[in-house]
């Protein structure tokens, strides 16, 4: 499905799978594209879409564990934003962050840029 953004950029979004098949406070690892994508929901049911690897050594965030609107890496324990990708401080580094959004039950991310 594709669509134009506020911005002129066509989107590209692509269902990734039904709400209630993304754990609660978990990951699924979608490999549909250049890179695997991880896909988070956290206690709220909000839903966040990264690069499957943390900025510090490549780690499988897809593992980590989410808490808030973070994941902690099962590597180092780096925190990376869930919205942003990027590590908390003091730590440096982003991974790529994607638009997400639940229509009708079903997990979209958008594939053609990153946030």
């Amino acid at each position: 499905m594709t669509a134009r953004d506020a911005i002129g950029v066509v989107a590209r979004w692509q269902t990734v799978c039904r709400l209630e098949e993304l754990p609660v406070l978990g990951a699924r690892r979608w490999l549909d594209g250049p890179e695997p994508i991880a896909v988070f929901r956290n206690a709220l049911d909000q839903v966040f879409a990264l690069a499957d690897r943390c900025p510090h050594k490549g780690g499988p965030l897809s593992q980590g564990i989410v808490f808030g609107d973070r994941v902690a890496c099962p590597l180092h324990n780096w925190t990376i934003g869930l919205s942003d990708g990027c590590a908390d401080a003091p730590d440096e580094g982003c991974t790529t962050a994607y638009r997400t959004r639940v229509v009708d039950g079903m997990v979209m991310i958008d594939t053609s840029a990153a946030l």
